[in-house]
């Protein structure tokens, strides 16, 4: 069924498509959103800005995205022209149809949100979404949910197949800065809610904290403290506007002691309590 916005936070029916503006786009810029969701998405044309967990993301015209269910999602901005075509399958309908999404690893394992397509590429997608938009609006049985589970499988194939090619080439012309850099990202998604220090992160990639400090601020020009911060942070943002869990119970999944220290960590960088930041 063709929706006229992408759901915030989770699809209402097992799946949606269609196109999304800027305007529509700029939604997720009010705070952060945990998408339960699938999402794949084309832009059509334009450029976007966004955070993608805790990693900033450029989106330009001819790039195909994929939002994995789980991922925090914010928007910096969009541009006036910004439009993409979109098909978002509910966390219900992942669930019970993602049998095959296992097998769909990168070779590094890694979460690879956009693959940067060609001309002959792009074209391919366009069509297929133009088709898809025909078909439910001539004879909307033919995209049943039965049948929308071959779509779904189609395009995780396609995506994937596509990101193993954009990642090889990416990986030979990434340096050991980035690799290291790269890989602490992904640490950090896993144990932010438990290792706050970046000791615990040293200790496990088994290199020493000056070593990780240096590389993690020449690969991405922020500090290894401040992207753990960052991870903390969306996690909290997102659990205060979305969901009514009291704040300890919040304090207690990011891995505080107490409240109170999560009150003055919260306060600290953002500059208001985390009642208030909920409350705004």
């Amino acid at each position: 069924m063709q929706g006229d916005k992408i759901p915030l936070i989770d699809c209402p029916l097992d799946y949606i498509f269609g196109d999304a503006s800027g305007k529509v786009l700029n939604e997720y810029g009010r705070f952060p959103c945990q998408i339960q969701c699938a999402v794949y998405a084309f832009m059509r044309k334009g450029t976007a800005r966004a955070t993608l967990n805790i990693t900033q993301y450029d989106f330009r015209e001819n790039d195909f995205i994929y939002v994995k269910p789980g991922s925090f999602l914010l928007v910096q901005e969009c541009s006036e022209d910004a439009q993409l075509s979109y098909i978002v399958f509910s966390s219900s309908f992942v669930e019970k149809n993602s049998y095959g999404m296992r097998r769909l690893s990168f070779p590094s394992q890694n979460y690879q949100p956009i693959v940067k397509l060609n001309a002959e590429q792009a074209d391919i997608i366009v069509q297929f979404s133009d088709l898809m938009e025909k078909a439910i609006n001539s004879n909307p049985v033919m995209l049943s949910a039965d049948r929308m589970v071959h779509i779904f499988n189609l395009i995780q194939h396609t995506y994937a197949e596509m990101g193993v090619s954009y990642e090889a080439e990416e990986h030979q012309a990434m340096d050991r800065k980035t690799e290291i850099f790269k890989e602490y990202s992904n640490l950090v998604l896993q144990h932010y809610h438990e290792w706050h220090h970046v000791a615990n992160y040293a200790d496990a990639m088994h290199i020493t904290v000056p070593h990780l400090c240096s590389t993690i601020k020449s690969a991405s020009g922020h500090t290894a403290g401040d992207i753990i911060v960052d991870a903390i942070l969306m996690d909290a943002k997102a659990q205060l506007k979305v969901t009514s869990m009291p704040i300890k119970e919040i304090a207690a999944h990011l891995g505080f002691e107490n409240v109170a220290f999560f009150n003055r960590f919260f306060k600290s960088h953002v500059g208001i309590t985390p009642r208030a930041y909920r409350n705004e």
